[in-house]
């Protein structure tokens, strides 16, 4: 592997292995689809309008942007477990530079994030979802590109937790982070203390964002800033630790 390179095969090779996992199948493929069938497919959910679709569009995009977000945390997290084999201080052996190294974990973790976003998306389409083709598509692909910030966030953590299960802790963590950034329930719901709260967390940009086509609602420039910021201090983070774990003897 070089760093002007990133070899086809070896992203493939990531990808088969963390679709083994099981767990990571049941987490990112079909718990956000389930929880859609669960929470958004209700007869007055269908009839509900909000922006240009209807309830059950709305939340469809968020359990696009939640089951985005765990392919790409798991993806990321990956790490974790070549940590654990000594996998990091080989590469000090190699040209390998944090920041092709790192690139090659996010591209793994944005693939399986895609998957993810259009399983829940085809769920979507047979249950009742209402938006428009173009908002549609333009609402899947953001919940995808912001799904970068999770990536990231994935690295990062699997660099600072030692663990083969790290998905076990994470899990827990991003169901609080959604609910704490507006993404199950929407933040100016549960008023005005909680609506700001959830500025300063990294699903609240991720969210506004996806769903933005659907209903031309909230302040895209404060969402596009959040999904800058979080994404660079995680990315900056897991390149700190990528940086330390290789500088071992």
């Amino acid at each position: 592997m070089t760093t002007r390179a990133l070899p086809i095969g070896v992203i493939g090779l990531e990808i088969r292995r963390l679709t083994r996992n099981k767990r990571t199948v049941i987490f990112t493929l079909i718990m956000p689809a389930a929880f859609f069938l669960l929470f958004g497919s209700s007869p007055e959910y269908r009839t509900e309008r909000v922006g240009d679709g209807n309830v059950t569009g709305y939340i469809l995009v968020s359990m696009a942007v939640y089951g985005a977000m765990l392919a790409a945390t798991s993806g990321g997290a990956m790490v974790s477990i070549e940590r654990a084999a000594g996998w990091s201080r080989q590469l000090r052996l190699t040209p390998l530079t944090p920041a092709a190294y790192i690139a090659m974990k996010i591209i793994v973790a944005m693939i399986v994030g895609a998957v993810a976003v259009l399983a829940v998306n085809l769920v979507g389409a047979f249950s009742g979802a209402e938006i428009p083709i173009g908002a549609w598509l333009a609402c899947a692909l953001l919940a995808w590109l912001c799904s970068l910030v999770f990536a990231a966030f994935g690295l990062f953590m699997g660099y600072l937790l030692p663990s083969e299960n790290v998905m076990q802790i994470l899990g827990p963590v991003l169901a609080v982070l959604s609910f704490a950034g507006g993404l199950f329930v929407p933040a100016d719901q549960l008023g005005s203390t909680f609506a700001t709260i959830a500025k300063f967390t990294p699903v609240y940009g991720v969210g506004e964002l996806a769903r933005y086509p659907l209903t031309h609602d909230g302040d895209i420039w404060l969402a596009l800033v959040s999904v800058v910021a979080w994404t660079g201090l995680f990315a900056a983070g897991a390149m700190w630790r990528f940086r330390r774990d290789t500088a071992r003897v």
